[in-house]
């Protein structure tokens, strides 16, 4: 069994071991990560020999950091990433070039048609029917995103919700509420077939899922990082929120929204989160809580949209395709039965 994890702003770390009466067996460790003693290698491979295959990673990591040579050092690598390469080979996990990714981008579209389609591209993904796919999304208006399991009333003030013409929809993933405008964001969807997480816990694939964006912003000149669980951040602030689910289809779907130029009076207007701790502090603390990508680029929307497509291109393959009719008539119903009705935007009123 052979699987890899790439360690999110580290190295990658290669497992290659079998399975003979549910223990592992003759364990190899690989990489281009940096360690040191040469010897511990030896007693990574030791310390796993003989393990139960169905430990969890952070318990095979546990073991292996048991098993390590006094003043060792390693770079770019941890205990917990052996355990979670050794899960996803166990787990006979795939890579990310083991599929052909899709790309869709295409004109704006209204909020609850947003929400009916990552559930619709999700579902055909575990399916089988569409390949995993990076969607770039293009709002038509404005809008509040809030969790699969936050209040309404908690989260959003419904007048200034209406008196601004900003839309209330509610999303299958969990997570924070989300401030939207045309141009002012960048969001984005993967869905992708659920061997592609295999091995790791929630808190690990997000990670795992958003290293590319990285990349991505390391090329545009900024620094960032994850921010456990579900953050983006750099030394000027939080750059982008994450969230996911895993359907029950055999599918996950991750998505972000980045924040391009938020105008934070309307946003602190419409949300009610965030009021008592911003209260002191002024909307110009508010502009620092929720940094702006332009501000820290330069660069217009589309350009930084184009130059994170072409990471991701170059990193995994991508080709270019569109929403199928039959997609989009799914989408449709979803948003009439579901995410365009009262019932499901107010579920937790």
């Amino acid at each position: 069994m052979h699987g890899e994890y790439k360690v999110p702003g580290g190295k990658l770390v290669v497992a290659d071991v079998d399975v003979v009466d549910g223990l592992l067996r003759g364990p190899r460790i690989s990489g281009d990560f940096f360690m040191e003693p040469d010897e511990a290698l030896d007693a990574i491979n030791a310390a796993l020999d003989g393990l139960p295959a169905g430990l969890d990673a952070k318990a095979i990591g546990a073991r292996v950091q048991a098993g390590l040579p006094q003043g060792t050092v390693m770079l770019g690598l941890t205990a917990e990433a052996v355990g979670v390469a050794v899960r996803r080979a166990v787990a006979r996990a795939s890579d990310w070039r083991d599929h052909e990714w899709r790309l869709i981008h295409e004109a704006p579209q209204g909020p609850a048609l947003h929400m009916a389609l990552d559930q619709v591209l999700a579902e055909e993904v575990g399916a089988g029917r569409r390949p995993p796919t990076l969607r770039v999304w293009e709002w038509a208006s404005p809008a509040v995103i809030i969790g699969s399991f936050q209040s309404l009333r908690n989260e959003v003030d419904a007048e200034a919700a209406a008196r601004y013409g900003v839309d209330v929809v509610r999303r299958i993933s969990g997570g924070g509420a989300m401030f939207v405008e045309p141009g002012n964001t960048i969001t984005y969807s993967l869905y992708a077939p659920e061997t592609l997480v295999a091995g790791m816990s929630f808190a690990e694939s997000y990670a795992f899922l958003d290293d590319w964006v990285l990349g991505a912003l390391g090329e545009l000149g900024i620094k960032a990082w994850y921010q456990p669980l579900n953050d983006i951040t750099s030394d000027n602030g939080k750059i982008a929120g994450a969230a996911q689910k895993r359907l029950a289809a055999g599918a996950v779907l991750h998505h972000v929204t980045m924040a391009y130029d938020i105008d934070a009076d309307k946003m602190l207007r419409v949300l009610r989160i965030g009021r008592e701790k911003l209260s002191d502090k002024g909307i110009a603390s508010a502009n620092k809580r929720v940094d702006p990508l332009r501000r820290q680029t330069g660069l217009p929307r589309e350009e930084i949209i184009e130059r994170m497509i072409g990471h991701f291109r170059g990193r995994y393959g991508l080709v270019g395709d569109r929403l199928g009719q039959d997609e989009l008539r799914l989408a449709d119903k979803y948003v009439a039965d579901k995410f365009g009705t009262g019932e499901w935007t107010a579920r937790v009123p």
